[in-house]
Parts: structure tokens; C-alpha cells; sequence
């Protein structure tokens, strides 16, 4: 079945399954393997991308499911030019392993969106459903705190 889907800003005309997930589309179609393949069932929170700015699993969203435009990580910056995260992630070492690191950032990322200075409680809830199995939560927390300052101009 064909599908229109605008991934990073580039619209793709797809001929795939309607059920495939999206985190197959995104890996094994496209090309973009920054978004992680953890645990197949929206628990780990690896593969979470952005769907019409919101924060979703793409481990379990299918590809008829998808109401909007797709932002990867691949989609926040680039080498030449970070996202704010992506720089206080680097800054505060926050990645140990780094296999979750992408879904990590894109949770932040969607919490920053809705929330530009948020408590280190508001930043423990948005993000307590993503599991780092090396235990970065710290320093995650304290990228998050300074990606925020860095977005508000302080």
C-alpha cells in the first residue's frame, strides 16, 4: 500500500505493509539507524522519535498509524551544526554506552518543547520511562538542565 510520510522535512512515497512499524521504515527503509531498536514492545523507549512533535515509541507505531511529519535524531542537528541537547549530551557526558542515548534526546527534546525550564522533578518524570542501562540518569538530567538554559539564551 502506498504511504506519504515526511521524515526529517523530506517527504518519502512509500510502498510497504501497513503494518510495518515505523522504526522499520526508519532503519531498514530509509536509512536512518540513529533511532534504536531496544526491546520490540515500547518499553525501553530507545526508538523514540518524534511524531507530529510529539514523543513516540517507533517500536510499536505502525505505519498507518502515523498522523504527521517524523523528526529522528538525525533530524535534530548535524554534525556541523548540534541541536542544544545534542551539545550539553557531549558537554556532560551523559551518553556511557550510548544505545539509548537517541531515544534519550528525543524525550528531552519533546519535554523542552512543551516545557522550556522545567524542575529537576519534571525532568525526572518526562524522562523515567526511558531505560539507560548504564545508569547516565545524572548526567542526563544535568544536560537536559543546561540544553534549557542554552534554548531560553542563558
Amino acid at each position: 500500500m502506498p504511504f506519504r510520510l515526511t521524515v526529517n522535512g523530506t517527504t518519502e512515497e512509500l510502498d510497504l505493509p501497513a503494518d510495518m512499524p515505523l522504526l522499520w521504515v526508519l532503519r531498514d527503509v530509509l536509512d536512518l539507524t540513529g533511532t534504536k531498536y531496544g526491546c520490540g514492545v515500547a518499553a525501553c523507549g530507545s526508538c523514540t522519535v518524534h511524531v507530529n512533535g510529539r514523543a513516540v515509541r517507533s517500536c510499536s507505531l505502525r505505519l498507518e498509524d502515523v498522523d504527521g511529519p517524523v523528526t529522528t535524531i538525525e533530524g535534530l542537528g548535524d554534525a556541523d551544526n548540534l541541536a542544544p541537547l545534542q551539545l550539553a549530551w557531549i558537554t556532560h557526558q551523559a551518553a556511557q554506552c550510548g544505545y539509548c542515548q537517541s531515544g534519550q534526546i528525543m524525550q528531552a527534546a519533546a519535554l523542552l518543547a512543551d516545557n522550556p525550564d522545567p524542575s529537576d522533578a519534571e525532568i525526572d518524570t518526562a524522562m523515567e520511562d526511558i531505560m539507560c542501562r548504564c545508569g547516565s540518569y545524572s548526567q542526563i538530567r544535568a544536560a537536559i538542565r543546561d540544553a534549557a538554559g542554552a534554548m531560553r539564551g542563558g
